[in-house]
């Protein structure tokens, strides 16, 4: 590949590849660094898509076969698509930590993570239903608010999940993405305590939902990096007999 330098002729710049625009060849390694940063983010997007859509589609699938209930309407899926682009739109301005080495898609880890979570959160879907419909014995209306609710706030938490091998506090997020998910989570409580749209459930529930999100959030957040490192084999020991 051609590149031409700042300073290069009309001539080479128009045979060049690439033309840098600033003296000196340091640039080459700020846009190497660039790269490698937008890589680390479609590496955590595409873990973030699969997840959710083996945690909102299992879930609901399983949910309409199973036990012929269906865990939300029409309306609540374009909700969840529509409150999920802003916070899937700032991934791109994540802060992500680039590395040292070049990068290469391993699918083998982003299937065997993304199928963790996703698994993960279809059996946290299945709980809640459970509590909703036999413990707190809620009508299938406001049981439908009730899921709808766990699957907007854990699939924000899944954002967070995703965006890091390490613990989720781990790296900062960047400003827009936590913005985003905090502005839209707040919509969505809103709609179901209130009965915006959606058929109303009140405080004490939203609270639940919250509570129990957060708490699974942390577990799997400790889940995912031991797996993390079971892929790595960072924990396998070889030895030669």
């Amino acid at each position: 590949m051609g590149i031409a330098v700042a300073g290069a002729t009309d001539a080479a710049k128009s045979a060049a590849s690439i033309v840098l625009t600033k003296p000196g060849l340091s640039v080459i390694i700020d846009a190497i660094q660039q790269s490698r940063r937008i890589f680390q983010r479609m590496n955590k997007y595409a873990i973030y898509r699969i997840t959710e859509t083996i945690r909102v589609l299992l879930f609901v699938s399983l949910s309409i076969i199973v036990f012929k209930f269906y865990p939300v309407t029409a309306l609540m899926i374009v909700l969840l698509a529509l409150l999920n682009d802003a916070p899937i739109m700032t991934i791109a301005y994540d802060n992500v930590e680039f590395s040292s080495k070049p990068d290469k898609w391993n699918m083998r880890m982003v299937l065997g993570i993304a199928s963790l979570l996703g698994l993960i959160g279809v059996l946290e879907s299945f709980a809640v239903l459970y509590v909703g419909r036999d413990v707190f014995h809620l009508s299938n209306a406001v049981l439908q608010s009730f899921i709808y609710l766990k699957l907007s706030v854990s699939g924000h938490f899944t954002v967070f999940l995703a965006r890091t091998k390490g613990n989720f506090w781990s790296i900062k997020p960047a400003k827009a993405l936590l913005g985003a998910v905090i502005i839209t989570q707040l919509i969505a409580t809103i709609i179901t305590v209130y009965g915006f749209l959606l058929p109303k459930m009140g405080w004490g529930l939203a609270g639940f939902i919250w509570l129990e999100a957060s708490i699974v959030f942390v577990i799997t957040d400790f889940i995912k990096v031991k797996f993390y490192k079971m892929l790595d084999h960072e924990d396998v020991k070889f030895s030669r007999k």
